[in-house]
């Protein structure tokens, strides 16, 4: 593509304008030559688009980590495509991801966004989630751009990582979306690299560009732009606009001769080289309308696919004919978490909890319901069929906002009391009180402590009396973290069920600057009651002990896992472990199901009939777990990510800056990688996973680098799937190796006694190390006999055979 003639009709002023966003999600359009305003839109599980609206839902899909667990890169390509298509219906360009940072420590806030610990297993489904989004004329953008593995300080903080680290492992994690998918977007991280911050680091030209022929856009994270600088570096797009680091100060600075307009110019280009492959610039169209792919089939299909059955000692699947009575447990099993927190975050039309979707797969057996231990911590929004808007009668809420002297400046109806403004048209910055109000009638009588979940000073009204005036003051610096997982305010209040409370909350709107300045979340609700939690235990215990099976589900939440803050522990809140010990002591067939994005502690694992960590597990999350627990469809899932046993055992675990500096020390040995290096046993190892039959391989062979080839053996009696997974060790070496790394899998399904032969292909550098002398950087190889082992988990391997290579 050759875009020169229409650079030659823009102006210095024109030019810098186009790289910058014209508001939070969208660019600038140039009519004069045919280039329209391209939209952004998060996210990596389901495309929000360029509002945060319930009136405008969007696809649910299960978290990143339950993709990953599918070790499929079929299922990563087709979660691509349905993420292409949300885009499409919502009139977004661009979908800003897949996230593709590695999980380094399991503390990591954002790790159930993110694939894996192993850089070729997230490298291959990354690809294939690009190539899927890009097929339908849509940008993918991997992010974020690099070693951005952390919450912490993200803005700030300084990794120290060594050259061969940063190729092996973080760069690696991103090569090939680049390379063999030709990813059109990469999204430059917050932090600084080496002493760099990432919008202004050479690493934007070397590799992305000089090495992986990189064309396409960098496009910054959401205020990462901080300085003229970046504008000297690879660093093409800075968002959000209309207010940035650039602007005025760009074009001066071309004037001045401080920055070559050439400079400009190629940024400017490759502005045009997106829009023409998105169909935003005359002359250029988007590929035809694909086939329509039912994406709530798909999300069905995922969930099951990235399920992991961690422990069956005999009991699953369940055969529904001989339930008649099933105990469903847990805070989570009725409000099931789908998604982590943040700028993931969607807001699907509806959701199937694990509660509603076995009451529709077993419909002749009882199903009780205990909430056993709360899990949520802060304000949940009301349920909106509780809710009337007092103005229009309607279901729903009425909101305003208020100039000083109380004048209404905008006003609109709403039909949740979770609301986060990013974008659209209301007049936050000009506002300076939010007012939100509806009539809500509460299902069940008692005390409830009433409140709302945002920044600042609010007052909290229940019909016209003023119940308490608080500030919400946010932890800690991070901006991003303060909008999308607020601090509550709440106050008691006793409430009788079917009679109805005017309901009114008001938030002082501080003045604000920068990226941030017209943003706005609240989630006006009612905190959970939890007066007597050995009650709530004792009672689910008695519906455990009357059951055939008890389902516990156990997990964690938006305000555990998210953006803009790390964890802390790996322990589940509440007394979510006390819970699932009395009651797998009252009923032998207890089965566990762990909702949460990321590994937890699991102390009582061995105490359990089975275990199956199903992540965050999408809108079609309860009808997918009803469909493994029932046999239906196999759990295809395997650990992208290691399990331990104590949070002390975890060998790389760090993730706060020490005087600003997070020090990557344990260098090439993430991972699976340091736990062999420790020498120390987890809970379940990376690659784990049970199935619903048994396998057998054999015939093991490696006729070069690139690929190897194995029998594979369905030995059980019911189809179902196999990850063979294939590792390379080097026993005696120059280098500093790991134990051994993954150099390539691939997913099997097989009938009932089917045998098939299979090639893996191996990663090209699987062999290769980065070697760095005094004039030299490099891949190259260190001669001689390497082991080859392929087996069902980094620790299960019972095939192995030697190549040489050279």
């Amino acid at each position: 593509m050759n875009f020169d003639d229409l650079l030659g009709r823009l102006s210095l002023e024109e030019k810098v304008r186009i790289l910058t966003g014209q508001d939070f999600w969208s660019t600038h359009p140039l009519p004069a030559i045919g280039l329209r305003s391209m939209v952004l839109s998060d996210g990596p599980s389901g495309v929000r688009g360029a509002v945060w609206d319930e009136r405008d839902p969007s696809l649910n899909l299960p978290s990143a980590t339950a993709l990953s667990s599918s070790w499929d890169v079929g299922i990563a390509h087709r979660y691509g495509v349905v993420s292409a298509l949300e885009a499409r219906r919502k009139n977004v360009d661009v979908v800003l991801g897949p996230t593709i940072n590695l999980h380094r420590s399991p503390l990591g806030g954002r790790h159930f966004e993110a694939f894996s610990e192993d850089p070729v297993l997230t490298a291959d489904l990354a690809a294939a989630y690009v190539a899927g989004v890009q097929e339908l004329g849509v940008g993918a953008t991997p992010k974020h751009y690099v070693a951005n593995d952390f919450e912490t300080d993200r803005f700030t903080a300084d990794v120290v990582v060594d050259e061969r680290t940063l190729r092996e492992v973080y760069l690696l994690a991103f090569e090939k979306a680049v390379t063999e998918s030709k990813a059109w977007l990469v999204m430059s991280a917050y932090n600084s690299i080496n002493g760099a911050t990432a919008s202004e680091n050479d690493l934007l030209e070397t590799p992305l560009n000089t090495d992986w022929g990189f064309d396409g856009v960098v496009v910054s994270d959401w205020t990462a732009v901080r300085s003229l600088e970046s504008a000297k570096h690879s660093q093409d797009l800075a968002m959000p606009g209309p207010v940035g680091a650039w602007g005025d100060a760009l074009v001066e600075a071309v004037r001045s001769g401080e920055i070559k307009e050439d400079a400009i110019d190629r940024k400017v280009r490759r502005l045009l080289a997106l829009a023409a492959r998105v169909g935003a610039l005359e002359g250029f169209e988007k590929p035809a309308d694909p086939p329509q792919v039912d994406g709530i089939a798909f999300a069905r299909t995922a969930a099951a696919e990235g399920t992991v059955l961690l422990r069956n000692e005999g009991a699953l699947p369940w055969r529904s004919e001989e339930l008649t009575k099933v105990a469903v447990i847990g805070h989570n099993a009725r409000d099931a978490r789908t998604q982590g927190g943040g700028s993931a975050t969607v807001i699907p039309e509806s959701v199937i909890s694990p509660l509603s979707g076995l009451r529709t797969a077993l419909p002749n057996a009882e199903i009780t319901y205990s909430i056993g231990a709360v899990v949520q911590e802060g304000v949940a929004e009301l349920t909106p069929a509780t809710m009337t808007n007092p103005q229009s009668g309607e279901p729903g809420a009425r909101v305003r906002f208020l100039a000083a002297d109380g004048s209404e400046l905008f006003a609109e109806d709403r039909f949740s009391s979770a609301l986060v403004y990013l974008g659209g048209n209301a007049p936050i910055g000009e506002s300076a009180v939010f007012e939100f109000r509806t009539t809500w009638t509460p299902t069940e009588s008692g005390a409830i402590q009433l409140g709302f979940a945002s920044v600042g000073r609010g007052r909290i009204f229940a019909d016209g009396k003023l119940l308490r005036e608080d500030t919400a003051i946010p932890v800690g610096n991070d901006l991003g973290a303060a909008l999308l997982s607020p601090p509550s305010i709440s106050t008691p209040l006793e409430v009788t069920a079917g009679t109805p409370i005017d309901v009114r909350v008001e938030l002082d709107l501080p003045k604000l600057e920068g990226g941030l300045s017209n943003a706005l979340s609240i989630t006006v609700g009612v905190e959970p009651s939890n007066d007597d939690p050995q009650a709530l235990i004792d009672e689910a215990v008695a519906a455990a002990r009357a059951a055939d099976v008890a389902l516990v589900v156990v997990g964690t939440n938006s305000k555990v896992e998210s953006e803009g803050y790390d964890r802390t522990s790996l322990a589940l809140p509440g007394r979510q472990d006390d819970l699932v010990r009395a009651v797998a002591a009252a009923n032998p067939r207890t089965v566990v199901v762990v909702n949460a994005g990321s590994p937890v502690l699991l102390p009582w694992r061995d105490d359990v009939a089975a275990v199956l960590a199903t992540y965050f597990g999408g809108q079609q999350y309860g009808d997918a777990l009803s469909d493994v627990l029932l046999g239906r469809t196999e759990p295809g899932g395997r650990l992208p990510t290691t399990w331990p046993r104590e949070q002390e055992d975890v060998p790389v675990i760090n993730v706060t800056p020490e005087n600003g500096v997070v020090r990557y020390d344990e260098g090439i040995h993430i991972g699976y990688r340091a736990w062999l290096k420790a020498g120390t046993e987890p809970a379940y190892e990376f690659g784990h996973g049970l199935g619903y039959t048994t396998w057998e391989l054999s015939d093991l062979r490696a006729n070069d680098p690139s690929s190897v080839a194995l029998t594979v053996r369905n030995t059980g009696d019911r189809a179902g799937k196999h990850v063979v997974q294939v590792y390379v060790e080097r026993s005696e070496s120059a280098l500093d190796r790991p134990v051994r790394w993954l150099a390539g899998f691939g997913v099997v399904r097989l009938d009932a006694g089917q045998a098939r032969e299979i090639t893996v292909r191996l990663h090209e550098h699987a062999f290769e190390h980065w070697a760095v002398t005094d004039d030299l950087a490099g891949w190259t190889t260190e001669p001689g006999a390497f082991t080859i082992r392929a087996g069902s988990s980094v620790s299960d391997l019972p095939l192995s055979t030697e190549l040489q290579v050279r």
